[in-house]
């Protein structure tokens, strides 16, 4: 089942088309057997710097910060949350990376997604299974290993 997905642009800077945006966040979520709604905000740097001061504690902005939803179980709704990209930030870091900015929102709203689904990065066992999880995902849609080299190894079972 294709997820629902709730785009809303709250910037200036160009941005993916909806129907790559879907396709990208749909790929992450892929494995999800359940009905899933992720609401996805593209926003500037001022708004990304806000979220990421009152959020995390940390100053400046960021390239993508993700909000699992956080209902009790029992409600059995299919909202997995929000995902918050800085269109800003990813032509920078793409410009930087020398990667084709397609490639780096990809990653973005990939890495987003796999936070909703609970993955993350926090110690060195965590990202393995969460690099290798991204490389899968975007190697599957036609891009390259996001982090510069084909050496983050797939590991199975890493979903």
């Amino acid at each position: 089942m294709t997820p629902h997905i709730d785009i809303q642009v709250a910037c200036e800077e160009p941005v993916p088309e909806p129907a790559e945006i879907q396709r990208w966040v749909s790929a992450a979520l892929a494995h999800r057997k359940a009905e899933a709604e992720v609401s996805v905000r593209l926003v500037s740097e001022v708004e990304m710097t806000t979220l990421n001061q009152q959020y995390r504690g940390r100053e400046g902005s960021t390239n993508v910060l993700s909000f699992p939803a956080d209902l009790p179980p029992e409600l059995e709704l299919p909202l997995l949350g929000d995902i918050v990209v800085c269109a800003a930030v990813v032509a920078r870091e793409a410009r930087e990376q020398h990667k084709q900015l397609p490639q780096h929102w990809a990653h973005m709203l990939v890495h987003g997604s796999l936070h909703l689904l609970g993955y993350d990065h926090i110690d060195a066992a965590q990202a393995d299974i969460m690099e290798s999880l991204e490389t899968t995902i975007l190697q599957a849609l036609g891009y390259p290993c996001p982090y510069g080299s084909e050496s983050v190894t797939v590991k199975a079972g890493a979903q």
